[in-house]
Formats: structure tokens, C-alpha cells, sequence
């Protein structure tokens, strides 16, 4: 057995301290530097800000059912650039419960970079009973003067020169519209280099959604045609009669040809509307590259989706939801998707697109069954492998056990 050096030893260890004690004593005595900015991480936190705090600066009534608001940064901070056709994501507490929605950005992108004071806006329907209880808050509630916590930009769904062709057919249907004002004022201004035609499909012109805003705007590269599908609804000049059909789209189409690949068609509009437009277009030819379909949100009725097993939306579920240390088990119908009934249980989990594609509000599934809808699952393929699923556009099937991450 070795003899233990004791001398050797504590003579490494002194002279360690030693050399620890100059270390410390050049570090007390150097001269101070300057903080170091990284460039890089700068602008990147210019373009994606984690948060912008805003304020209502104006509230205008664009239908007799849709409030136009407008928003401008404070607190110091900056708007973002972004897209024709990108969203907002905003922070909502309602009696005292978080709230997540986004909204399409209904203004141009050049006016929240110019004049005295740059702003953004979105435009928002009353909900109807029973659905939308966060556009009907916002609609009935928010007023000039209140601030909020906004996210933006956020969202593909905007024209891509090195994808898109020049020449855009825009199919739209209720708050649909709002991406499509935002590209057609962009256009008119000069700094989006595309010709727009949208077609609007609406019951009458009782209750048009930005249709006087869109009609002001005088630019010979965009044009504006009301589909109108009522029974005895009213025609104006102009006007086309129906739903929003293969025969239409194609009369608006490049050399009224659908499939020669001439046109690109953005699809903004409610789950119906999504599900018949991909069929006329699918009838038409219509190359897959030249189709932008924007997502939608959770659809208010989930039996509506193929595949969904019919009775389930009338049962009502225990969940069991991991937070850290913390369980809660909360009810859940199985006519709602998880993230709605953590909201209406007021546990804290942030989304953005609500619509299954952005991943926000990616939760472990650890037990249960549950549906998600073929139409917005953009799960990746190891997610759907590992038991992962988007909690906005996911719906419970029978008791589950999740886990989500700490807010």
C-alpha cells in the first residue's frame, strides 16, 4: 500500500489558493468593459419580439355584426415587420381566466413601419350564442384606452414571390376577409407586387364585413366581387349569385383555366366553406403548389369532421393535467378540445393559431383516447409516434391523463 503524500499535497492545494487570489485580484482590478450586444440576437428579438404591449387607439364599426380595432405599441416598445396575411396572437384574461386568440392582421404591413404613429388592426365578428365567447368579449368589451399583451407576426399564410404566382384569386368567406384587406391595401400602395381578385361569399349585403372599406380602395390591380348565396337576396351590379363554385373560380382564373398553374388561390374561410372550395378546386385541376389554404380554428362542431365516432360529443370526461408538481382534474365534453376546457377551468396554457399548426400548446397524452381531425393536424411525425398532440384541436374520446409544461 502507497504511502499518502502528505506534504505534496498540501502544497498543491496552497498554491492553488495562491493562484486563485491573483485571479480574483486582476479580475477586481481590471478595467470595466462595455456590455456586449449581439447583433444577431438583437434584430432577431426586433423581428420576433417574445411580447409587445399595445394599446386600443381606435374602435370602428365595419358591419352591423364586426368591430375594426386599432392598436399602436407603448411602453417603449416597437411594432414588428410582418406579412400580408400573418396574424396576432392576443392575451386575454376573462373573469379572471387566461385567454389565447389570434386574429388576422386586417391593416397593411406598410402602415405599422410609417407616419407618427404605426399601427396594426384586427377585425373581429360578434360570436354567435354559445361559440366564439372570446370574439364576443373582445367585440362587447374592448374599448379605447385598454391595454394588452400582443404576439405577432405569426402565420404562412401571406404570398411568397419565389412560391406564389402574380396573379392571386382570394376565396373568402365571413371574417375571411380580413387577410385579404390587408393584402389588398399593400397591393394599392405599391409595395406588394401581385393582382388580386377576391371573391367574397357572403348570404346578402345586409351584412358585408369591410365591404365599403374594400370598395374605397381605387387600384386597377385589385378588384372586388360579392358572391351571394342568399334565397332572394338582392343583387347589386357586379354581384355574382351562388356559392362560391368551380364556374366562378373559374371565370377569374388566368385565360379562365384553373390547372395551368397561372393563378394561385388563398382559401380564408370557416370549416364548411374550407371543405366545399377544396373540392371545386380539386375539380378544377388545380395544381397543389397554386393552393394556400389559411388555417381556421377548432370547427364549432366536431361531428362535422370525418371520422369523428358519433355520440362521443355528448359525454363529458375526466382530465387529469399535470403541471410540475401540481394535478388538477378538470371536466371536459367531448364536443370540446382539451385547451378549451383548461381555459374554462382557468389553468394557464399559451397557444397561438388555435388550429393545431403552430405547436404552442403541444401536450404529452400519458392515457386516454382522444380525436383530432384530419383537416389542421400539424403534428410532426414523431409527436403522433410519442403521444403528442396540439391541445387546441384535440378532443377528448374518454378519461385522459396529460402533462403540459409549467407556464
Amino acid at each position: 500500500m502507497k504511502k499518502l503524500k502528505i506534504k505534496g499535497f498540501f502544497k498543491d492545494i496552497t498554491g492553488s489558493m495562491r493562484v486563485s487570489k491573483r485571479r480574483n485580484a486582476s479580475i477586481k482590478n481590471a478595467s470595466p468593459v462595455n456590455d456586449y450586444k449581439d447583433p444577431i440576437k438583437e434584430l432577431a428579438l426586433e423581428l420576433h419580439p417574445v411580447v409587445t404591449h399595445v394599446i386600443v387607439k381606435k374602435v370602428e364599426d365595419v358591419s352591423p355584426t364586426a368591430r375594426k380595432f386599432t392598436f399602436v405599441a407603448i411602453d417603449g416598445d416597437k411594432l414588428p415587420p410582418f406579412e400580408a396575411g400573418q396574424y396576432v396572437s392576443l392575451d386575454l384574461e376573462i373573469d379572471g381566466k387566461k385567454a389565447y386568440r389570434p386574429y388576422s392582421i386586417s391593416s397593411a404591413p406598410f402602415q405599422a413601419r410609417s407616419g407618427e404613429e404605426p399601427f396594426f388592426e384586427i377585425t373581429v365578428r360578434n360570436g354567435r350564442p354559445g361559440q366564439g365567447y372570446v370574439s364576443s368579449y373582445i367585440y362587447a368589451n374592448l374599448k379605447e384606452g385598454m391595454k394588452l399583451e400582443a404576439h405577432l407576426p405569426y402565420g404562412q399564410f401571406h404570398i411568397e414571390p419565389l412560391r406564389d404566382s402574380k396573379n392571386i384569386v382570394a376565396l373568402a368567406g365571413g371574417s375571411g376577409i380580413t387577410p385579404f384587406y390587408s393584402m389588398a391595401q399593400e397591393i394599392a400602395h405599391g409595395t406588394l407586387d401581385v393582382d388580386l381578385t377576391i371573391l367574397y361569399g357572403s348570404v346578402s349585403h345586409d351584412d358585408i364585413i369591410l365591404e365599403k372599406q374594400i370598395q374605397a380602395i381605387h387600384c386597377p390591380r385589385v378588384k372586388f366581387i360579392n358572391v351571394i348565396s342568399g334565397e332572394g337576396a338582392k343583387l347589386l351590379p357586379g354581384d355574382e349569385k351562388g356559392f362560391i363554385s368551380r364556374d366562378i373560380i373559374k371565370k377569374y382564373s388566368v385565360d379562365q383555366d384553373p390547372s395551368n398553374g397561372k393563378t394561385t388561390y388563398f382559401v380564408c374561410g370557416p370549416l364548411p366553406m374550407y371543405l366545399f372550395i377544396n373540392k371545386e378546386l380539386e375539380a378544377l385541376k388545380v395544381p397543389y403548389r397554386r393552393i394556400r389554404m389559411e388555417v381556421f380554428g377548432s370547427t364549432p362542431d366536431v361531428t362535422k369532421n370525418e371520422g369523428y365516432p358519433a355520440g362521443k360529443e355528448k359525454e363529458v370526461y375526466k382530465i387529469t393535467v399535470k403541471r410540475g408538481i401540481h394535478e388538477d382534474i378538470i371536466d371536459a365534453k367531448g364536443s370540446e378540445t382539451i385547451q378549451n376546457a383548461m381555459e374554462r377551468a382557468g389553468i394557464p396554457h399559451e397557444t397561438r393559431c388555435r388550429s393545431g399548426a403552430c405547436g404552442w400548446c403541444r401536450t404529452k397524452v400519458e392515457k386516454g383516447e382522444f380525436f383530432v381531425p384530419s383537416v389542421g393536424d400539424g403534428r410532426r411525425a414523431a409527436d403522433k409516434e410519442y403521444g403528442y398532440v396540439h391541445a387546441c384541436a384535440t378532443y377528448p374520446l374518454s378519461d385522459m391523463v396529460i402533462k403540459i409544461e409549467i407556464e
